[in-house]
């Protein structure tokens, strides 16, 4: 679902919408949550294959989420050409994703970024560390897209602040999540 016009809109995409992204989006609403601006902020997820559209997240990163706290709801969707002009911030998790949406936007990338470039000394979109996507390995892999993805919240927040007059004055760090 895209972001209603009046709302500023942050998109999280992996490539099934069943692990990374939906983890984006859960983490992301809780930290916004909490800071109380989930009215001013729509966050949602996709994948850039629709091959898990309909499907639930996989049941070991929903378990992982919730030894945090995390509730993960969403459903599985494929990443389109309008979330790509409708949301404000489009989150990549890994260099793949980010190839993909660039490709499928077909206009300069200004609104996507890597989730990785939101992390501490990686600002460059191209060094950015990738989210590993841990749906063939084991429980530490859930564990790591969780820090990684807990990392970028205050600079993501950050991100739209700076560029967003409707959020002007906005903490970023404090409110706990």
């Amino acid at each position: 679902m895209a972001a209603a016009p009046s709302m500023l809109g942050v998109l999280f995409v992996c490539l099934g919408n069943i692990c990374r992204s939906p983890t984006g989006e859960a983490v992301f609403r809780l930290y916004v949550e909490a800071r109380q601006l989930g009215h001013l902020i729509h966050i949602d997820s996709a994948g850039t294959l629709g091959s898990h559209a309909g499907v639930h997240p996989d049941s070991r990163m929903r378990a992982a989420a919730a030894e945090r706290r995390y509730r993960l709801e969403s459903v599985a969707r494929q990443v389109t050409a309008s979330d790509l002009r409708d949301f404000s911030l489009v989150v990549a998790m890994d260099h793949e994703n980010y190839r993909d949406l660039v490709h499928l936007k077909k206009t300069e990338p200004t609104n996507i970024r890597m989730l990785g470039s939101f992390l501490a000394g990686f600002e460059s979109q191209t060094q950015a560390p990738v989210v590993p996507d841990p749906y063939y390995g084991g429980a530490d892999g859930f564990e790591r897209v969780l820090d990684m993805i807990e990392d970028a919240c205050p600079k993501i927040l950050a991100r739209l602040v700076a560029t967003h007059e409707s959020l002007r004055g906005v903490d970023c760090h404090g409110g706990g999540a």
